[in-house]
């Protein structure tokens, strides 16, 4: 067999050999960004197919960024993938800091891995009232700490999409419940441990306050 033609065979092996090598490595990094992607999107998928018995599809939503969070809380959060729970009760997001999250109904382990939790004993978020949410200073609530007085929060429920501005952000002691007394008109209270990097069981509550400035109009049901 002439050196030519035994030379060209070496190299359409090689070449369909880096081919095959590249497709799995594409195919697997493909397959890491996507199950990270349906992870951490799970309830905000969840909530949506509520408002509506035919979804649609629609883009994919970037997953939320976990490098500022504890080591420990992303293996959290990431354990919660396949454990079933209740639907979300709404979507809590602030623009500026590039919050999103799904609001769930109470304040166990699971619910604040997963998300954020409306805290017991408050109103429901969207309704009127002081609507109490927690969430870990360590994963969602981290971007928190470069929160400002009138930045835009907004709540999304089966109603529609409600506005509110943060009125004012305080550090109190956990024995300071009175942060989530009756207000006189509707309004948020964020609820996480203070400080952000303390190392164990932080001593203080960092507490944000938004107040609404939109009602959302009801969503018309065909």
């Amino acid at each position: 067999m002439p050196a030519s033609s035994t030379a060209r065979r070496v190299f359409l092996w090689v070449e369909r050999t880096a081919w095959a090598a590249g497709l799995a490595g594409l195919g697997f990094w493909g397959g890491s960004l996507l199950a990270g992607t349906i992870g951490s999107q799970r309830e905000i998928q969840r909530f949506s197919a509520l408002q509506s018995a035919v979804v649609e599809a629609a883009a994919p939503v970037a997953a939320p960024d976990t490098q500022p969070w504890d080591e420990k809380r992303v293996r959290a959060w990431r354990a919660t993938y396949d454990q079933p729970g209740p639907p979300p009760l709404a979507l809590l997001r602030v623009p500026r800091i590039g919050l999103e999250v799904a609001v769930l109904e109470g304040t166990t382990d699971w619910a604040l891995n997963r998300g954020v939790g409306h805290i017991e004993g408050t109103p429901l978020p969207g309704t009127d009232g002081n609507a109490g949410i927690a969430g870990h200073r360590d994963g969602f609530f981290r971007g928190l700490k470069d929160i400002r007085p009138g930045d835009r929060l907004e709540l999304e429920t089966l109603d529609g999409v409600q506005g509110y501005r943060i009125e004012r952000t305080w550090i109190v002691k956990p024995e300071d419940v009175w942060v989530l007394d009756a207000t006189s008109s509707p309004a948020i209270t964020l609820v996480t441990c203070y400080p952000f990097y303390f190392i164990g069981s932080a001593p203080q509550r960092f507490i944000v306050r938004a107040v609404r400035v939109e009602t959302a109009a009801k969503r018309s049901v065909s």
